[in-house]
């Protein structure tokens, strides 16, 4: 089966080099591969010791964050090893101080694991979410460096329970351990004999949680909301700003609203600009203006959406429409309510959020003018907060569990 596998990642492989020649995106995939072994090699010392983790993308590196920091702080003497599958991860983090070295993750090829494995002589690998490697665990299982699984979750759709799973269920079971996200999972798992299982819960509420420590304040928020209401749409598509606009130009309410699209090409910017009737600013232009006269704000860059969240009074994440949902947990953790689309299944916070009351899920743009002028109201505001709260602090703790388990190990 190996031989099979091997030949299917060498064919993926040649044919994502011939497709990256017309994909930008696929064009960093390939070229930053190239790079990794000299990289490493370049700046890896024969006395370092390192820890491995292997995220896919971002969202499994902030995922992940929580253990990482852990880590960072109980082992000072090991280096940390990040290692991506997607650009989109590697390209936003590769400066990341949460590490020592970043990079991509080789190809999964027998040659690329032997050598990559033999490179960096891991203590430890850890995998975020959902990363099986096959030639990886496998070299990792020969040379005896212990595997782990974090912030798991498993559906019975997936390849591990079906009867031409065997493969998978094989190069799963390599791992020291999995800890999974809920008592569904463990259960699944132990249907194909999985016994090395911890329910330890999602990792990404400690991640939230962390967040209320720091230090959120942004002078310019503080200048632009002062006593206003204000609402802020985080991660917005084209679709969801059909949804968020008309409320947006019409409300007769004294508040003030930021949007932070993800897209953020200029071309978007601008037809978003225009779209909207009420006094507008880029982030990128406050610069001087006076923004006691100004209603809108556009966040035309990244890395503020998380800070910004803490000054709204209800928050609406996108991508409820058609990509994917965002992360609700961030605005939740700030005890406001989340209004989110109708495209939900599948994001366990969401789904159970939504039956507690604390987020709401809109389909058209008259239940989000409705929903929205009904939060307005403090009373409801606050105790839809409250239960968004309460919800983030039964459910942290994983990353504790984890780690505890790893100290076993080093």
């Amino acid at each position: 089966m190996y031989f099979l596998y091997n030949l299917a990642i060498l064919g993926a492989s040649f044919f994502l080099k011939i497709i990256a020649a017309f994909n930008s995106k696929l064009r960093l995939f390939v070229r930053g591969r190239k790079e990794t072994f000299p990289y490493l090699k370049s700046h890896i010392s024969a006395t370092d010791e390192f820890l491995w983790i292997h995220a896919a993308s971002l969202g499994e590196f902030e995922q992940g964050l929580p253990v990482i920091e852990k880590l960072r702080r109980e082992y000072p003497r090991h280096k940390i090893l990040i290692t991506f599958f997607s650009p989109s991860g590697y390209e936003i983090k590769k400066n990341t101080k949460a590490a020592d070295l970043v990079c991509y993750l080789p190809m999964d090829t027998r040659h690329n694991a032997k050598e990559f494995i033999a490179t960096i002589k891991p203590k430890i690998a850890i995998f975020i979410k959902y990363e099986i490697w096959p030639n990886y665990l496998r070299e990792l299982e020969r040379v005896g460096v212990p595997a782990v699984l974090v912030s798991a979750i498993f559906k019975r759709e997936q390849i591990y329970f079906k009867w031409y799973g065997g493969f998978m269920r094989r190069s799963l079971a390599k791992m020291k351990h999995v800890f999974v996200q809920n008592k569904e999972s463990e259960q699944l798992l132990r249907t194909i004999d999985l016994k090395q299982v911890t329910v330890s819960g999602d990792t990404r509420f400690d991640r939230v949680t962390e967040i209320l420590d720091r230090d959120n304040t942004l002078p310019f928020m503080e200048r632009f909301k002062k006593e206003r209401n204000c609402l802020v749409g985080g991660s917005t598509w084209p679709e969801d700003e059909k949804i968020l606009l008309p409320f947006v130009n019409n409300s007769q309410e004294p508040m003030v609203y930021v949007l932070a699209p993800h897209d953020i090409k200029k071309d978007h910017i601008q037809d978003l600009h225009k779209a909207i009737s009420k006094k507008t600013v880029l982030y990128s232009e406050i610069k001087g203006v006076n923004l006691d006269e100004v209603e809108v704000l556009i966040l035309d860059t990244i890395g503020l959406l998380t800070r910004v969240y803490s000054y709204a009074d209800i928050a609406y994440v996108g991508g409820g429409f058609a990509t994917g949902l965002h992360n609700t947990l961030e605005p939740a953790v700030f005890a406001i309510p989340v209004i989110i689309g109708p495209n939900y299944s599948g994001f366990r916070e969401a789904e159970e959020l939504v039956q507690e009351r604390g987020i709401f899920s809109v389909k058209s743009a008259e239940e989000f003018r409705d929903l929205t002028n009904l939060l307005l109201n403090k009373e409801a505001r606050e105790k839809a907060g409250k239960i968004n709260a309460t919800y983030i602090n039964k459910n942290k703790g994983a990353s504790v569990q984890i780690i505890r388990y790893i100290r076993t190990l080093l």
